[in-house]
This record gives structure tokens, C-alpha cells and sequence, in this order.
């Protein structure tokens, strides 16, 4: 069985695997157990990198070194690679929190925080703007800007955005609510986002809007985030978004949200 050049890329993106080592473990599972130089041939890949690529294979439990002469490799089932896998995604993400939550309390984020505050001493404030790519990005943005408010958070927000953008922030939201900050939210509510308007009626107050398709979040009148981008049938990589730290146009935005806020029935 000859695997299409889309499924092995797929397999390397997958797995992190190189163009070598993903074409070695193709090869051996098509055969069960095989010598370096059989699957050297099979695969296409030089002799010279076969060994370095199949101790790798091994060290990471997607094969066996079969036991005798001559020495020999032994596929493992595709379900126990992917469990191991798995495994092996856990323990190296679980070690990467590790290592920073020990930044957060070790000597190195303080001389960062130095680094950073020396900085932005020398910045207008005016000047801390700034292009957001990719919706990821704009909503870890939104929730850093979040867990700093003191007073108050407005969301205006699409039918689709009401589900993405605000329930995901549900937690910091509810945060939010806690420290005493106001929340209030205006998106077209329908069908579609109901049941997640229904979960977030316990951190905010929320109101229908029918006429416009906006999306922007004001913090505390200071600072705002404003999507440029109609956010139906647009892939979330390709959101953009403006973070704007300028109290004036944060303040125009508050009144203006406020001027709808105040014609809109409460849901």
C-alpha cells in the first residue's frame, strides 16, 4: 500500500515527524519487521540517515529493536503509537507548564518585568496600539485587557461572536463580575445563540441588537478592542483586530454603546 504525498503530510503534522522518519515507520508497517537496509530501499532515504532515524522511531515507541541477528525492526500497532503519543504530548506539555510556572516566581520574570517597565517609560501611551492577527491572538489579548478591569466591560458582538468570543471568556467574565465589575453585552440574539446566551446571563447583562453587526469591547472607557472583519464565513486565522489604548475614542465608543444600550429591550 503506497501512501498519497497529502497523508504522509498529514502523518508528519500529526505525529512531529521529519519527511525521513515518517516515510521509515510508512515502510515498516507495511512490512511488520525489516532490516535498516530493506527499509532504507523501501523508503527512498539514504542509507547513512536510516539508523539515526530509526533510533529515533524507537526512542519514541513507534517501533521495536527485535531481539538476534540480523538486527531487525518490529512495527508497533497504530492504536499503541497513537496512545503513546498521546502519552508523550502530556508529559512534554505538563513539564512545559511546569517550567513556567517556575518563571512566573523565579529571578528571570522579575528582570524581565524590569526590562519591560524601564520601557515603557519612555512610551506615550498614546502609542501602545497595536494590530491584532489571527482570532486567537485577539481574544488572549481581550482576556489580559479583562482581567484588568475595575469598573466595567462592554461587548458588542455578532450572533456567531456571542458564541465564539464571549462564551469563551465565560470564566474571566464571571471574574470580572465578582470584583465588582459591570458587564454588559448587545448581540443579535436568536435560535442559533441562545443556549449560550443562557450561560452567560449569570455574569452578564444582555441585550438584543438586531440592526447592527459590530464587534468591539470596551475596558473600563479606557482601552478597546474593535474587529475590522465580518466575522461570517471567515476563517479565525484570518481575523483581524485593532487594540486601541486611547481613552478618548474608548470613551466615544462607551457613550455610543451606552446611547444603544438604553433603546435596547433586556433580555
Amino acid at each position: 500500500m503506497v501512501l498519497k504525498d497529502e497523508m504522509l503530510a498529514r502523518l508528519r503534522r500529526t505525529f512531529d515527524l521529519n519527511l525521513y522518519e515518517v516515510k521509515i515507520w510508512v515502510a515498516l508497517l507495511s512490512r511488520g519487521v525489516s532490516t535498516a537496509g530493506e527499509l532504507s530501499n523501501m523508503a527512498g532515504v539514504p542509507r547513512s540517515r536510516t539508523y539515526d532515524v530509526l533510533e529515533s522511531l524507537e526512542r519514541r515507541g513507534f517501533i521495536v529493536l527485535k531481539l538476534g541477528k540480523p538486527i531487525q525492526y518490529i512495527a508497533i500497532p497504530p492504536q499503541d503509537v497513537v496512545e503513546r503519543a498521546k502519552k508523550n504530548v502530556k508529559e512534554h506539555a505538563e513539564q512545559k507548564v511546569g517550567n513556567l510556572e517556575q518563571l512566573k516566581v523565579g529571578d528571570m520574570i522579575k528582570n524581565l518585568d524590569g526590562l519591560y517597565k524601564k520601557g515603557i517609560n519612555f512610551i506615550d501611551s498614546t502609542e501602545l496600539s497595536g494590530a491584532l492577527k489571527g482570532r486567537n491572538n485577539i481574544y488572549s489579548h481581550l482576556e489580559s485587557l479583562m482581567k484588568n478591569a475595575k469598573s466595567s466591560i462592554t461587548i458588542a458582538t455578532s450572533e456567531d461572536g456571542l458564541a465564539n468570543q464571549v462564551e469563551a471568556m465565560k470564566n474571566i467574565l464571571e471574574s470580572a463580575k465578582k470584583k465588582g465589575v459591570q458587564v454588559k453585552i448587545v448581540a443579535p440574539l436568536t435560535p442559533k445563540n441562545a443556549e449560550s446566551a443562557k450561560k452567560l446571563k449569570s455574569v452578564a447583562e444582555i441585550r438584543n441588537v438586531n440592526d447592527i453587526d459590530s464587534r468591539f469591547t470596551v475596558i473600563d472607557g479606557k482601552q478597546a478592542v474593535l474587529f475590522v472583519l465580518n466575522d461570517k464565513e471567515l476563517h479565525p486565522n484570518y481575523d483581524i483586530g485593532v487594540w486601541l489604548n486611547s481613552q478618548p475614542i474608548s470613551n466615544a465608543l462607551s457613550h455610543m454603546f451606552d446611547h444603544m444600550w438604553d433603546h435596547l429591550q433586556k433580555k
